[in-house]
């Protein structure tokens, strides 16, 4: 896999398709994910439960699948995000980060000196337990890395601006749901004050030049918000992709089934 593959990827507004794994950390997901044409995967750990032994086992998966993985940390403590760096993540995702002054926080725990001060810890598993001089390691892992930036508050709507064009942000993401919930109107995504809200999050990506990602729960979904001028694209999620196709097709079997049983 590239090594700047993802950071690559933000550096054009083609659509990028991919998936958000939640439940099954499991040795062949990322080459059934690759297998099945996904460009990234989402890996979630703050409603997931996953520890940091799965995801260091899950990242190497997806370098084997040569799948991009961003990873969603659980929180802004320096402990969530420095752990996660050093254990290989290359796109890094925060939830609600709300202002400029986070970024900066969030960038310092994530990047090596002169961009933060991450705590130093070389040939391990983030630089695939390689040797090399110290200011070249510095330079690749800079470079290798990259902030999403997890707008899902009414506060990171008004400050939108400044945190797309704060030092280190290389893409921002909407968070739908817990924003229509901080604006007010849970769940309510076709109200007026949350589709002023999008509007004005893809204005600002647009603006600053920034990649722009969701989460959707079927094709025209996704096919709207490409539209609308989102290149990250995140199609469903592990748990809710199995239950529907089974639940569809549990369902119609057991009615041909039962039509079978009354001839």
């Amino acid at each position: 896999m590239a090594e700047n593959a993802l950071r690559e990827m933000m550096g054009h507004r083609k659509v990028k398709l991919g998936h958000l794994v939640a439940e099954f950390a499991t040795p062949g997901i990322g080459h059934i994910l690759k297998a099945a044409g996904c460009d990234f995967v989402f890996f979630d750990m703050e409603h997931s439960g996953f520890g940091m032994e799965t995801l260091k086992s899950a990242i190497r998966y997806f370098e084997a699948a040569d799948l991009p993985a961003m990873v969603r940390v659980p929180s802004h403590d320096t402990h969530f995000i420095a752990r996660a760096m050093d254990m290989g993540v290359e796109g890094l995702i925060v939830p609600m980060v709300g202002n400029a002054d986070q970024v900066r926080r969030i960038v310092s725990a994530m990047k090596y000196h002169p961009a933060g001060g991450r705590g130093v810890a070389l040939q391990i598993a983030h630089d695939r337990y390689r040797p090399g001089g110290v200011a070249d390691k510095f330079t690749a892992a800079n470079r290798r890395t990259a902030f999403i930036a997890l707008v899902e508050t009414a506060e990171g709507v008004d400050n939108v601006d400044s945190i797309a064009t704060a030092e280190g942000v290389d893409c921002l993401w909407v968070g739908h749901f817990d924003l229509s919930v901080s604006l007010g109107i849970p769940g309510e995504f076709g109200h007026p004050t949350f589709t002023a809200a999008m509007d004005k999050v893809v204005a600002a990506a647009k603006r600053h030049g920034k990649s722009l990602g969701r989460l959707v729960g079927n094709v025209q979904q996704g096919i709207e918000v490409h539209d609308q001028g989102f290149d990250f694209v995140c199609y469903q999620g592990d748990i809710w992709l199995l239950y529907e196709a089974l639940a569809d097709a549990v369902g119609k079997l057991r009615e041909g089934c039962a039509k079978a049983g009354a001839r």
